[in-house]
């Protein structure tokens, strides 16, 4: 039985920005987005981490709960003065972004490596 504080996310610094790639295909239940949520609040709120791309390669599935966890993360980064980017969002994906009028809110790109440019 996994430990309430497995890890969600994976994170990898590149240069001054920070990577966070999420572990689980589908982001679903409650107590997995109030971690995952958790997770990345700490990038914000304990480590002070401004620049935050999310990279939703694994991702097969997201709830709209986890939605919400997303734009309190993008309200905290842009308090603290930085930006946060997502990319490599599934077309099934994004339509939930698109319906939800949040790919207005977000700044998305198509990879990784376009996600970083000019960062």
């Amino acid at each position: 039985m996994a430990s309430t504080s497995h890890r969600k996310i994976d994170v990898e610094e590149i240069g001054d920005v920070t990577v966070a790639r999420f572990v689980d295909r589908k982001i679903l239940d409650e107590t997995n987005i109030q971690i995952v949520g958790n997770q990345l609040f700490t990038l914000v709120d304990d480590e002070g981490r401004r620049k935050i791309v999310l990279d939703f390669n694994n991702v097969e599935y997201l709830s709209s709960a986890a939605l919400g966890k997303l734009i309190t993360l993008d309200k905290k980064v842009k308090a603290n003065g930085g930006k946060l980017r997502l990319c490599s969002v599934r077309p099934e994906i994004y339509e939930v972004f698109a319906i939800t009028r949040l790919n207005k809110l977000f700044d998305m790109y198509d990879d990784q490596e376009k996600a970083l440019e000019g960062f």
